[in-house]
């Protein structure tokens, strides 16, 4: 796996921002029922206050990433500019990953038994050579390197990429897009919110 260089798309984040600001701004629009968001499968984002498409999901407040910040939060913050830094890509991304895959919980377990602070399943874990997923300094750097290495096989599409950390990159190429699964749409949209909240802070 190669480093790779994390390219942003100006026009994603700007519509993005422009989405975040009329929901944190103007509180008619949040009564109202907010903005509502999608990610095709194409990995485009469209922004509505109508949803007439069953894809939208609210971006609104009431669907708003935890905030919260643990109180171990800065044991990592060495490690995670470290390795961002190292693979070309922005802390706060990492950040954002963390928060949403496991709440900063080193020793996190899902259901499907991904493990620690970035969820790396053991196949995972084992071909990034982290011997110790529970350890949160080998766990940021495989789960960082892992990203890295799925932006550069998705040429730089960051929605794409963060599908396949979700979702599996086999499943991302067969369905030539995000795998049209709530869970995997919900994720990608939840690491960009978050990603948002973390840069803007």
């Amino acid at each position: 796996m190669q480093t790779t260089h994390l390219r942003y798309s100006a026009s994603a984040i700007q519509l993005f921002v422009i989405c975040a600001l009329l929901v944190l701004c103007n509180p008619e629009v949040t009564s109202a029922g907010g903005i509502y968001s999608f990610v095709d499968k194409r990995g485009a984002w469209h922004f509505s206050n109508v949803p007439t498409d069953p894809r939208y999901g609210s971006a609104s407040r009431s669907g708003h990433v935890s905030q919260h910040v643990p109180r171990n939060y800065s044991e990592f913050e060495e490690i995670i500019s470290e390795t961002a830094t190292r693979h070309g890509l922005d802390p706060d991304l990492i950040r954002a990953i963390i928060q949403i895959e496991s709440g900063w919980i080193p020793d996190a377990r899902s259901s499907k038994g991904a493990i620690g602070l970035m969820q790396l399943m053991p196949e995972t874990s084992s071909n990034l050579a982290v011997s110790n997923p529970f350890d949160p300094k080998a766990n940021i750097r495989g789960g960082t390197k892992y990203l890295s290495w799925l932006i550069e096989r998705f040429r730089g599409n960051l929605v794409l990429a963060l599908a396949a950390y979700n979702a599996g990159p086999e499943k991302v190429e067969r369905y030539k897009g995000i795998p049209p699964y709530p869970e995997t749409r919900k994720y990608v949209r939840n690491v960009l919110k978050q990603w948002q909240k973390y840069r803007s802070d």
